[in-house]
């Protein structure tokens, strides 16, 4: 007499699960994550070398460049300049200070989560965390030229070419853009640079000349805050008249 099992309760059969399916579905998963890990890992390296050698992003810390960018905003700077394209007078730089013009600051403890955070974002530029360490400033005259200031309009002068410079903020009743009188010849391998802001900027009126070798890049573009996302203006037509030194 052959037996037979008796059905389950409500006539529903349970079928065993294949031995198989268990380890297909883990298999698949682990295949998953490990594309997941391929395409995070390419794209942090691909970022890293943008950064590295393409375009990179600093924070303004200071007023020094008002009205063209203010405090906290970001930019994004290009650099293949100097290295590959040549600077040219309008050009809002961003530099290493070439010592002594930035002033000594007190190293701020950072939570353990937030230096975390910053250095994942550093890798792929979305942080500058060596802002503090670097300054933007407008290139005003290039190797071999004279700068002088001022006229009696108040105008800065490139080679005895007056300026008229739209960029510059000056105090309310201010017609002179400098401050000062001064005439001063631009060496070899160098930039004179000054901030928009003129009366609260530390530029090459009082520090002298930047070297090329410096410059970290050209900011050409502000990208955030989102409402004030725009291009950064060179204004070469106020140079047009300006000739470069031989």
């Amino acid at each position: 007499m052959t037996e037979h099992n008796a059905p389950a309760a409500g006539g529903a059969s349970i079928a065993a699960t294949p031995p198989g399916s268990t380890t297909s579905r883990g298999r698949s998963v682990l295949l998953f994550l490990r594309d997941v890990l391929v395409i995070v890992v390419a794209a942090l390296v691909i970022s890293f070398l943008i950064k590295t050698f393409l375009i990179r992003s600093f924070y303004i810390p200071s007023e020094s460049m008002q009205d063209t960018l203010l405090v906290n905003d970001r930019i994004i700077v290009n650099q293949l300049v100097p290295d590959v394209v040549e600077i040219e007078r309008g050009d809002v730089v961003v530099f290493r200070d070439p010592g002594g013009w930035l002033p000594a600051l007190p190293e701020t403890p950072q939570a353990p989560l937030a230096a975390a955070g910053d250095w994942v974002l550093s890798l792929i530029g979305l942080s500058a965390s060596d802002s503090d360490e670097h300054l933007v400033k407008r290139v005003i005259g290039l190797r071999g030229d004279r700068i002088g200031c001022c006229n009696d309009l108040g105008q800065l002068s490139i080679n005895g070419v007056p300026l008229d410079e739209p960029y510059v903020l000056l105090p309310a009743g201010t017609t002179d853009v400098a401050g000062q009188d001064f005439q001063e010849d631009v060496p070899e391998g160098t930039l004179w640079v000054m901030g928009d802001n003129r009366y609260d900027s530390s530029d090459s009126r009082f520090n002298g000349v930047v070297p090329i070798a410096d410059v970290v890049g050209r900011a050409f573009v502000i990208s955030w805050p989102i409402d004030r996302w725009q291009w950064i203006d060179s204004y070469p037509i106020v140079f047009d008249g300006v000739e470069r030194a031989e």
